[in-house]
């Protein structure tokens, strides 16, 4: 095109040669904490046995990076204990792999759909059996 102007293309963006799929802001950045929480807890996770059979599922960032909730597969009070104690390590970590305008504050949670999905198992199982959902 001489006129100037770019062409719209679906999924693609402007400029980018290879034609690459957009993704908002904050899911890159939910996806990037992710990764590096996970690394992280995972070489603290050696040392700290309370964090044996602890998985990342998720972060949700807000939108001025102030805070992150960071989901997990389960949490126990002894693992709620353990992450309380190693928030600094794992901002810190955050802080030198990752380059953003501020660290968010991390707020740990059990991650619901872990225990939305034991639940549908169960019924599951007790539907096959022929007894029926319990509860």
């Amino acid at each position: 095109m001489t006129d100037g102007r770019r062409r719209k293309g679906r999924g693609r963006r402007a400029g980018s040669p290879t034609g690459a799929p957009r993704y908002p802001r904050a899911a890159r950045v939910n996806e990037v904490l992710r990764e590096v929480i996970a690394d992280e807890l995972e070489r603290i996770a050696a040392d700290d046995e309370r964090l044996e059979l602890v998985t990342v599922t998720g972060v949700d960032v807000d939108p001025d990076l102030r805070r992150a909730k960071v989901w997990l597969s389960s949490l126990s009070e002894a693992a709620a204990g353990a992450l309380e104690a190693d928030r600094a390590r794992l901002q810190g970590a955050i802080a030198n792999q990752v380059r953003l305008k501020r660290t968010p504050h991390l707020e740990f949670a059990a991650d619901p759909a872990v225990a939305t999905g034991r639940r549908i198992e169960e019924i599951i199982r007790g539907l096959e059996s022929g007894r029926g959902p319990e509860g």
